[in-house]
C-alpha cells in the first residue's frame, strides 16, 4: 500500500496559489470586454425602458408596478447565466451537441403546433410553462439553426480544404434551415421566418458558397414570398400590417395606428428627450406592445435623438465585435457562427427599429437585448456567450 507523504497532504504553497489565480484571471484578459460591455449597458438601458413602459400599466401588472421590472431582472440574470456557461462549455464542444440542440429546437416548434401551444397577439408562437411564464421556441431554434449550418458547411472546408462547400453540403444546410422555418411559419410568424433566412443567408456567405447559389436563393426567397401571399397562408391581420406599410395613411385609426403612434413618440423626443418615466405618450400607454416589439419608442421620446442614438452606438459596438471575433475566429466553424450571429442580430435590429420608424412593415420581432421577453433574452445572450467563446479561444492560440 503507498502511503503519501506528509509533504503531499500540505496546504497549496503559495506558488500554487498562484498559478491557479493566474489562470482565472488569464480567462478573464481573454474576453472581449467591449462586446460584453455593450451588450451589459443595452441590457441595463433595457431594464430601465421596460420598467418605464409598464410601471403604469395596471391592466398588464396585476396593479403591482414592478411586475415587469423584476422579472425582466430575472430574464437577464438567467440569460448572463447561460453566456457564462456557454464561455466555459467553449464552441468546440458545443459542435459536437448541434445536432442535440438542432433537434431539441425542431421538436419544441413542433410541440407549438399541438395543443401544447398557445396564441398570443394572433400568433400561435409560445408554450405555457405555468405562474405566467411562457417559452418561443422559434428563439432557440435560431441557436440550433446556427450551429448545425455551421457544422454542416464547414465540415468538408476543414477535412479536405476546399475553397467552398460543395452542392450536397449545401442542400444540406438549407433543409437544416427550410424544416424549423416552416414550421414556424405555419403558426404564423412571419417575423421570425424572416430571420431564419437571414440566418441561412449569412451561414452560406461566411461558408464561401458561390455567388450562382447566393443569387439563386434571393430569387427564390421572392418567389417563396409570393407564393405564400397567394395561398393565403397569412392572417388578416398580417396582410392588413403590410397594407398599412404600403400606405401609411391607411385607416390611422385602425391597421396603421401602431405605427402611427410609434411615430409620435419618437418625435416627440427631439433632441435629448422628456425625461425618463416621463414620456407623454408612453405614460398615456398610447403606444401598443410598448415593452417588447415598440421598446425603441421609448427610447426616442423619453431619452430623445441623443439617447436613440446611443443605443444604436452600442448595437453597432456588438456588430463589430462580432464581425471582429468571425475575421479572426480560430476555425471555420467558429466564424460561420460568428457570422450567423451578427447576421441575426443585424437583421432583427434593423427591422425591429424600422417598424418603429414606419419604414419596415410591423412584424413582432423583439429589440435584441432591450425587448422584454424571457426567450428573447436567453437566446440573444447564448449568443453573446458563443461569440465570446469563440473570441477566448482565439486569444488562447495567439
Amino acid at each position: 500500500m503507498t502511503v503519501r507523504s506528509y509533504s503531499s497532504l500540505k496546504a497549496p504553497t503559495e506558488r500554487t496559489v498562484w498559478t491557479r489565480l493566474t489562470r482565472r484571471d488569464s480567462l478573464a484578459r481573454r474576453l472581449d470586454w467591449t462586446l460584453l460591455g455593450a451588450a451589459g449597458i443595452l441590457s441595463l438601458i433595457g431594464t430601465l425602458l421596460v420598467y418605464s413602459a409598464t410601471r403604469g400599466r395596471t391592466d398588464l401588472n396585476n396593479g403591482d408596478p414592478q411586475y415587469f421590472l423584476l422579472r425582466h431582472i430575472l430574464n437577464l440574470t438567467i440569460g448572463v447565466g447561460l453566456a457564462s456557461v456557454m464561455v466555459w462549455l467553449g464552441h468546440v464542444r458545443l459542435r459536437s451537441a448541434a445536432p442535440v440542440l438542432y433537434v431539441l429546437s425542431v421538436l419544441l416548434s413542433l410541440a407549438v403546433l399541438s395543443p401544447l401551444g398557445s396564441t398570443v397577439n394572433g400568433s400561435r408562437s409560445w408554450i405555457q410553462l405555468g405562474g405566467g411564464f411562457a417559452f418561443q421556441p422559434s428563439e432557440l431554434v435560431k441557436v440550433g439553426v446556427i450551429l448545425a449550418m455551421a457544422m454542416l458547411l464547414a465540415a468538408p472546408l476543414e477535412n479536405e480544404a476546399r475553397p467552398r462547400p460543395d452542392t450536397r453540403a449545401v442542400l444540406q444546410a438549407l433543409g437544416i434551415a427550410a424544416g424549423p422555418a416552416v414550421l414556424i411559419l405555419l403558426t404564423p410568424d412571419v417575423g421570425q421566418t424572416m430571420v431564419i433566412a437571414a440566418i441561412a443567408l449569412g451561414a452560406l456567405l461566411a461558408s464561401g458558397t458561390g455567388r450562382a447559389w447566393i443569387l439563386g436563393l434571393l430569387g427564390l426567397g421572392v418567389l417563396a414570398a409570393l407564393a405564400v401571399w397567394q395561398a393565403g397562408l397569412l392572417d388578416e391581420y398580417q396582410i392588413n400590417r403590410f397594407a398599412a406599410f404600403a400606405n401609411p395613411a391607411l385607416d390611422p385609426a385602425g391597421v396603421g395606428y401602431n405605427t402611427n403612434q410609434a411615430r409620435i413618440a419618437i418625435g416627440s423626443g427631439g433632441l435629448t428627450g422628456q425625461g425618463l418615466f416621463h414620456g407623454s405618450q408612453t405614460t398615456g400607454q398610447f403606444v401598443p406592445e410598448q415593452h417588447t416589439d415598440f421598446i425603441f419608442t421609448v427610447a426616442g421620446e423619453e431619452l430623445g435623438f441623443v439617447g436613440a442614438g446611443f443605443v444604436i452606438l452600442l448595437l453597432g459596438a456588438v456588430l463589430w465585435r462580432g464581425c471582429r471575433i468571425a475575421m479572426h475566429a480560430p476555425d471555420t466553424y467558429g466564424t460561420i457562427v460568428a457570422v450567423g450571429i451578427v447576421t441575426w442580430v443585424a437583421f432583427q435590429t434593423f427591422q425591429n427599429m424600422g417598424m418603429a420608424l414606419g419604414i419596415m412593415p410591423v412584424t413582432g420581432l423583439p429589440l435584441p437585448f432591450l425587448s422584454y421577453g424571457g426567450s428573447s433574452m436567453f437566446a440573444i445572450w447564448i449568443a453573446v456567450g458563443l461569440l465570446l467563446a469563440i473570441h477566448v479561444r482565439t486569444r488562447s492560440r495567439l
